[in-house]
């Protein structure tokens, strides 16, 4: 076998440098997470793609289904706090009750699809889903998936440098992209929906709402999904039994958190 050595050891150094230089805190679970985007960057692009959804995208004036979501989103927020001291607070029901399905984007802006809201049947339950979608923005899951991405472009430059010469370089860089792929990419998106699950069951316990909800919501969800999903392990979404497990393990921390605050929404 070849000899591996590098032919610039000043380019590798400096790429060194950029991976080892941004991390972020996650809220709540104290997590350090590798993030090189700005927060400026994830603003403006959060509140462009926003934008950009509601020209596109049927916006619901059911004033009924509005006014509930609205009402459950505020409260969420309030209870974020300077999590996000740049929101600026946005709550759009989309009208498609096919999609069952809700997100956040970095600035405040949070979508819910008409499609979800007949399983969120109680204000509970919706909680535990715009919680779940706003704990995506304040852990920055979004911008940590990119910074995973710049960070396995950068193996790749240090591997493809290192085996300058080498005979089997192809071998080894293709078998590198397949093992970062799986490594970084399937393991740490299924720990994204945990750890947004965990953050956003606080939140909703913060806002007054009962976290058992999330339980029953999830159990909901399963019933919809069977059949329908692959297998857990090569999916990038956790099973909804281990996320009904972790969520169950959590309850002795946030019920005392529920019912304290829920004594300010009587």
């Amino acid at each position: 076998m070849n000899r591996m050595y590098f032919r610039s050891p000043f380019l590798v150094f400096n790429l060194l440098l950029i991976a080892l230089g941004g991390c972020y805190t996650v809220p709540e679970t104290g997590r350090t997470s590798l993030n090189f985007i700005s927060t400026g960057n994830e603003l403006q692009l959060g509140i462009s793609e926003f934008e950009k959804m509601k020209h596109e995208t049927p916006i619901s004036s059911d004033p009924a289904m509005v006014g509930r979501l609205q009402r459950v989103g505020q409260r969420i927020a309030e209870a974020v706090g300077n999590q996000l001291p740049s929101a600026q607070w946005e709550f759009v029901l989309f009208d498609d009750p096919n999609m069952i399905n809700a997100f956040a984007l970095p600035g405040g802006k949070v979508g819910v699809y008409t499609g979800i809201l007949d399983i969120a049947s109680t204000d509970d339950e919706l909680a535990t889903v715009i919680g779940h979608e706003i704990a995506h923005v304040t852990a920055r899951h979004g911008s940590e998936r990119m910074s995973q991405g710049i960070a396995a472009a950068i193996g790749g430059v240090i591997l493809n440098e290192a085996l300058k010469g080498d005979g089997d370089r192809n071998e080894w860089t293709a078998a590198y992209g397949a093992a970062s792929a799986y490594a970084l990419a399937i393991p740490f998106s299924q720990g994204h929906e945990l750890e947004a699950d965990h953050i956003g069951v606080i939140y909703a316990a913060k806002a007054g709402y009962n976290p058992e909800a999330a339980i029953e919501f999830w159990m909901k969800m399963n019933l919809v999904k069977e059949g329908k999903e692959r297998s857990p392990f090569f999916s990038t979404h956790p099973s909804d039994y281990k996320r009904i497990d972790k969520l169950e393990a959590l309850m002795p921390k946030v019920k005392p958190i529920y019912e304290q605050s829920k004594l300010r929404y009587r």
